[in-house]
């Protein structure tokens, strides 16, 4: 067997992971020359191609020279880090990708120090050095101080530094242009280690993918840690006390070879594989031999810290865009997320209506809402919450984020303000890239909710915010969220637009005429701080009389529409949103105006 090398990419989101892994791809010659290759072949995922970033770790090999190179693509933002975490348990090092000009960001933070916990050593690769505004000094620096401040080795510090525009597919070892990846590939092989296994023990391996396929079905994919199996191998599954889960036989092993899974006969130490014929199997739990009674320990995962709640949708409306609309199939596939995602935590209501669902944040909760209406679901669900712990005295503590914004100068003083108002520190301001003014603060989680959008409207779309958890600390006090009220209608049938124009001085609109509404939906935001009904249904009245003229025709101001996660960040804590295929509508949880009245009351 080949000599091997398991490393994961890991970087702050949009620093180029996946492209460089394109390149790495071409130049080993897994795809042919004349092959035609979509570029980030990794984000193979629908969502992930349309925003441009990674949710999902994934596996692929290529063989340059005489050595198997196992490399992890693995997510850049904060919300999808615990596909970060349990992945590193595969891979013996880390090449480290961080962008000349933005240099060390919030998420670089974080799956760095996950990397150095565990032992790997990072090779650290400077990306994008031909940008005009490239800082390469500084940038070097900024990764020095991080490794220190994470409390990294001497043998850690002493990192290998390499140079590349990963989108043209050459690294360097000094900061000049270089003609293609060989260095990168050399640099693997000499400063990652072998896998550090027991190729004589009984067979084990720690499974870190779930994945399922339409012909083979459920699919672990792990590193073997000691031993080898074979197709129709006995084994059984350990949980992360050493409880057996089953006692089962494999059915199907498979190897990767650029982005594809193959067939292969055996199983060796030190690989990466993929086992299917374990029905009962999750993530973190070992495979293994019968005479094994110890689990492979796993890297811990952080614990959620956000929720909402989804429930059947209720609406009016309901049943008529969507083919899974119960709750047992909505459990189902929340039981199957939670399953193969970590990260998810799943809790149902005492009635078995309601499900709330905790994880990392908007994001990750948006991208779960969003895959099951595409797969359509419809479904009401609520806005985030955080979620408190108490220390051990009793006091409850709060989740905080270290938050890193990027402004131009100008746009400072408000961004401080409105953040203040939330409960932010100012931690530290620095100059940034491209003349911007670097801002650091620690913020509530709850802080957050809802501020993405107020923040594109104050920095006029030039600002850039990235955030990650910093720690539990004793609760601020109480946050105020929105502000504005909303415009509620109180009728039911289609919008009409005299009806929308006579409705714009009341505010922002968010439905366009000829759509389909309901009494409780909610249809605009009111200019003021409470609540107002209004008739987005009404038409003109007609007389016989003539006109002098004729009647001007009616134009709107544009509407404005929302993301799924700008909607999860909207609404207030009576409010819900319904998700459909087809639509995502804001609406109140109790559509009756009467019976809104009387819930207030109590």
């Amino acid at each position: 067997m080949a000599q091997i090398r398991n490393i994961a990419i890991i970087a702050h989101v949009d620093h180029g992971k996946t492209t460089l892994i394109d390149n790495m791809l071409q130049q080993s010659g897994t795809f042919r020359e004349n092959q035609d290759v979509e570029k980030r072949i990794m984000d193979c995922n629908d969502l992930e191609r349309e925003r441009g970033i990674t949710i999902l770790a994934k596996c692929t090999s290529m063989n340059y020279g005489d050595i198997k190179y196992n490399i992890i693509d693995t997510p850049g933002h904060e919300d999808f880090g615990g596909e970060v975490e349990r992945v590193l348990s595969m891979v013996d090092g880390a090449i480290l990708l961080v962008d000349a000009s933005e240099g060390s960001m919030p998420q670089t933070k974080f799956v760095l120090s996950k990397a150095l916990s565990i032992g790997l050593k990072p090779i650290v690769v400077i990306n994008k050095v031909d940008r005009s505004d490239s800082r390469i000094d500084e940038v070097l620096d900024e990764v020095f101080d991080l490794f220190c401040s994470l409390d990294a080795t001497e043998e850690q510090l002493d990192f290998p530094i390499l140079y590349a525009v990963g989108r043209d597919g050459w690294a360097s070892e000094e900061n000049e242009i270089g003609k293609d990846l060989k260095p990168l590939f050399s640099i693997i092989k000499d400063h990652v280690s072998e896998p550090n296994v027991d190729k004589l023990a009984p067979f084990s391996m720690l499974a870190s993918i779930l994945t399922s396929d339409p012909y083979v079905g459920r699919i672990l994919i792990g590193k073997v840690y000691s031993g080898s199996a074979k197709v129709g191998d006995s084994v059984k599954s350990l949980d992360l006390n050493g409880n057996i889960i089953e006692n089962t036989k494999l059915t199907k092993l498979f190897g990767f070879k650029g982005i594809e899974r193959i067939p292969i006969e055996v199983a060796e130490a030190g690989d990466i594989v993929a086992i299917s014929g374990v029905e009962k199997t999750s993530v973190a739990y070992t495979i293994c031999n019968n005479t094994i009674k110890i689990p492979i320990q796993s890297t811990p995962i952080d614990p959620p810290t956000m929720a909402i709640t989804i429930s059947v949708n209720n609406s009016p409306l309901a049943g008529l865009e969507g083919s899974k609309v119960t709750s047992r199939i909505i459990l189902d596939r929340l039981q199957k997320e939670a399953e193969s995602n970590i990260t998810i935590t799943l809790k149902i209501s005492d009635n078995g209506e309601n499900f709330e669902i905790g994880g990392r944040g908007e994001l990750q909760l948006g991208v779960l809402i969003e895959n099951m209406r595409r797969e359509g679901f419809e479904m009401s669900v609520s806005r985030p919450r955080v979620l408190f712990i108490d220390d051990e005295f009793g006091k409850k503590l709060e989740p905080i984020e270290e938050v890193v914004i990027d402004v131009d100068e100008t746009h400072s003083g408000i961004v401080i303000e409105k953040l203040s108002l939330r409960k932010a520190e100012l931690k530290e301001m620095k100059p940034s890239s491209g003349g911007k003014i670097r801002l650091i603060f620690h913020v509530p989680s709850r802080g957050l909710i809802g501020y993405q959008n107020e923040f594109r409207n104050d920095t006029r779309g030039t600002g850039t915010i990235n955030r990650i958890f910093h720690s539990y600390q004793e609760y601020k006090g109480e946050i105020i969220s929105r502000r504005s009220g909303a415009l509620i209608s109180n009728s039911n049938g289609e919008t009409v637009a005299y009806a929308l124009w006579n409705l714009e001085d009341r505010g922002d609109l968010f439905v366009t005429p000829k759509i389909k509404i309901y009494e409780g939906m909610i249809i605009g935001e009111h200019n003021r701080d409470n609540d107002l009904e209004v008739n987005p249904v009404k038409g003109k009245q007609l007389t016989n009389m003539r006109a002098s003229g004729t009647d001007e025709s009616i134009k709107l101001t544009p509407y404005r529409a929302f993301t799924l996660e700008e909607t999860l960040s909207y609404i207030k804590d009576d409010e819900l949103i319904e998700v459909t295929p087809k639509n995502i509508r804001l609406r109140k949880a109790i559509l009756c105006p009467h019976e809104r009245k009387k819930a207030s009351r109590k």
